[in-house]
């Protein structure tokens, strides 16, 4: 009997703690090619933080053999051990300790530490990692995606509406093409005092990188639907909310309601509350404008940028002649057709795509934020948000660390590329390895409407 063997074992332990509602992990321990003890996850059941699945299979297997001292066993346990159990398992002097799925968050035999390689320590217990590590991880990313459904379907149904907020019909967003994932919503973030904000969070929780993907003006997370099918199909999660007035979000009546630093918080609480890390920060449009001042608060979340057809807005440099021009337009004509602007500056768009787009703004009532935004873009020194863009612009220019991959709509008459060239020189480390952004000749202000290519080139490169 191999290892695939005695996996197998410890995997319908932790099919027996999902069932139970635990973290599904599970564990065996073999002596003499027998399993003499099981174990699965039961912290929650029992109020015990220790009662991990390896925890309960090592006491098990102690009282079986009658000795603390576990030298002739080997344990089997479906994800990679924390720090505790690593601990015991040298304690109890095993023998051997074969795992299933890598756990990058907590992970003690090599994702964050090697507990078992210390030469420090006056034990070393062999190990291995990866043995049917598909359906173990597959176990676990079921049931965290369940779960993040049924907490997010238990608050849909407690978010009420406030008086001076408007909510978009559910049947509004029915039958989207291309949309086909599920809501997710907050409205207890201390910025969103009771607004509702509506989020796609797809993928693994814990494993591989999370793609936060933020988008503009007046677009929604719809914007990011023809990447992140790429992002998910390379095990990675992606995180996508709506900024309040915009897409499933809710819609403040009052214009005056927005502002830059008020939107710049709900974010960071979002990515706070979400605990993101490892993040690839996906931006475009007002999703730069606001998303490139979030990595110098908490730099340790962030570990790349993807950066399309986007600004910082410092005050003390002028904004762009498209972006005024865009700006007048909005002025001017501020129940503009969203539909029919997308289909004007991407003609390979479907009729169906376009409508799409428009579904969060039924009518007048709903657009508020999209009246309001186009002001809100920094134009002066003093302007809300300048003097944070301006420590952005020295945090990309100085600080950064990671790594830096920028796309350019060719066709963008607003943010284009003389606009890029500007911010590709603000990214000092982007700046000096001297990598030429990907230009999407065919692609405009919403590159992402080509965002395949975009995306595929990021699984690549991103690491």
């Amino acid at each position: 009997m191999d290892d695939t063997f005695f996996m197998q074992q410890a995997l319908a332990q932790a099919r027996a703690a999902a069932e139970a509602g635990e973290v599904p992990v599970g564990a065996v321990v073999v002596h003499g090619g027998e399993v003499i003890a099981t174990g699965r996850n039961a912290p929650v059941a029992g109020h015990d933080p220790t009662a991990h699945a390896e925890i309960v299979a090592l006491r098990a297997a102690a009282a079986r053999l009658g000795n603390y001292r576990l030298a002739d066993c080997t344990l089997y346990v479906t994800l990679e051990p924390c720090a505790m159990c690593a601990g015991a398992m040298l304690h109890a002097r095993l023998k051997r300790v074969v795992f299933g799925a890598a756990d990058a968050k907590t992970g003690a035999a090599g994702s964050v530490v090697n507990l078992f390689d210390q030469p420090l320590l006056n034990h070393q217990t062999q190990f291995a990692g990866g043995v049917l590590a598909e359906p173990a991880g597959a176990l676990l990313q079921s049931f965290f995606r369940q779960r993040r459904q049924h907490h997010s379907e238990a608050h849909r149904m407690n978010h009420p509406l406030r008086d001076d907020a408007l909510r978009t019909p559910d049947s509004a967003f029915a039958n989207l093409p291309g949309y086909p994932w599920a809501p997710h919503y907050l409205s207890d973030l201390p910025a969103l005092a009771g607004l509702r904000l509506h989020y796609l969070d797809e993928g693994p929780p814990d494993t591989g990188l999370t793609y936060l993907c933020l988008h503009g003006n007046p677009a929604w997370s719809y914007l990011y639907r023809k990447m992140l099918p790429t992002f998910l199909a390379a095990g990675h999660r992606v995180v996508a909310p709506d900024l309040v007035g915009f897409g499933k979000s809710d819609k403040p009546k009052k214009e005056s309601a927005h502002s830059f630093t008020w939107h710049r918080q709900m974010l960071l609480e979002l990515v706070e509350r979400l605990d993101l890390r490892n993040v690839v920060l996906v931006v475009q449009d007002w999703g730069g404008l606001l998303g490139l001042t979030l990595p110098m608060a908490a730099p340790e979340r962030y570990t790349g940028l993807l950066v399309m057809n986007t600004v910082l807005a410092t005050g003390d440099v002028p904004l762009s002649a498209g972006f005024l021009a865009w700006r007048e337009m909005c002025a001017k004509n501020p129940e503009f057709d969203v539909a029919r602007l997308f289909a004007r500056g991407n003609p390979q768009m479907a009729a169906a795509e376009c409508a799409a787009y428009m579904a969060p703004f039924p009518d007048k009532g709903h657009r508020a934020a999209l009246r309001a935004f186009p002001a809100l873009v920094p134009e002066f020194p003093e302007s809300d948000g300048a003097a944070i863009s301006r420590e952005a612009r020295h945090f990309w220019q100085t600080q950064w660390q990671g790594q830096t991959l920028m796309a350019i709509g060719a066709q963008d008459p607003v943010l284009g590329p003389p606009v890029m060239r500007g911010l590709q020189q603000t990214i000092g480390s982007y700046a000096a390895s001297g990598q030429a952004p990907m230009v999407i000749e065919q692609g405009g202000h919403f590159v992402q409407e080509h965002g395949l290519p975009i995306a595929e080139a990021a699984v690549k490169f991103f690491q």
